[in-house]
């Protein structure tokens, strides 16, 4: 069944108004009719709706059935991923998207390939990340839609994080703290994980995560690609919390 998503004030007692690009998505590609079934999910509840409007610019259905949703983990995961090039930050948002993470934060770091210097280049990227973000939601059946914020420095982000208890930071060459061990002492439900780019980190940027309490760890003998490094390590780091594969 598919899912969509909407804000509050478009539920009205027994009936939500969809609005937007869902409406021609719904009617022109899914060819969805009256009384087809669709989920809408709204702050983590879900509604499954039947289609009793079919209109030019808005869609109405009526709820049929209304429950908690579950698909959300417990652990929300920032996930700080260094600017890569060709489609890599996207596949990266997409397939995170699709474990689980909750938020992204893409960071200009000193090996980044991409250096984005104009202000409308960079807000057409994220938001074409946040609408690739989005697909992979409703594909996924997620409760949420995650964030991708806008494009911070090395140096912002360190500021950010400074504050933050739990920062795992995958390395090349680290070989001896596991992102298992680096977890065992977890003291909130949040972790941030930092990515580098294509080149990996700079040694002093590393010790600078180190002097803000950043645990280096290792992903294993093998050098993985930055996109296939986020996806590992978010994926690691929720089944060691026991939101995959975990009944």
């Amino acid at each position: 069944m598919h899912r969509f998503f909407v804000n509050g004030n478009q539920i009205s007692e027994d009936k939500i108004i969809i609005v937007g690009t869902d409406v021609k998505h719904i009617r022109n590609v899914l060819r969805l009719k009256i009384n087809d079934k669709i989920e809408i999910s709204c702050d983590g509840k879900e509604y499954l709706c039947e289609i009793i409007e079919l209109n030019k610019d808005d869609i109405i259905v009526e709820i049929k059935n209304i429950r908690q949703g579950d698909s959300e983990s417990k652990i929300e995961i920032t996930l700080f991923q260094g600017l890569s090039k060709g489609n890599k930050m996207e596949l990266v948002f997409q397939k995170c998207t699709e474990i689980g993470v909750k938020e992204f934060v893409p960071v200009a770091m000193h090996r980044s390939v991409v250096k984005i210097k104009e202000l409308k280049k960079e807000q057409n990227k994220v938001e074409r990340w946040n609408a690739i973000v989005e697909e992979a939601a409703k594909q996924s059946k997620r409760n949420y839609i995650p964030k991708v914020k806008n494009i911070i420095s090395f140096d912002e982000m360190i500021n950010v994080l400074k504050e933050e208890k739990n920062i795992i930071v995958p390395y090349e060459d680290e070989e001896h703290l596991t992102i298992k061990e680096g977890i065992l002492d977890l003291n909130s439900q949040k972790i941030n994980i930092l990515i580098g780019p294509e080149g990996g980190f700079e040694p002093e940027e590393i010790e600078k995560l180190k002097s803000i309490g950043a645990k280096i760890t290792t992903l294993g003998s093998r050098i993985l690609r930055t996109e296939t490094a986020a996806i590992v390590a978010s994926a690691i780091v929720l089944y060691e919390a026991g939101n995959i594969g975990v009944i």
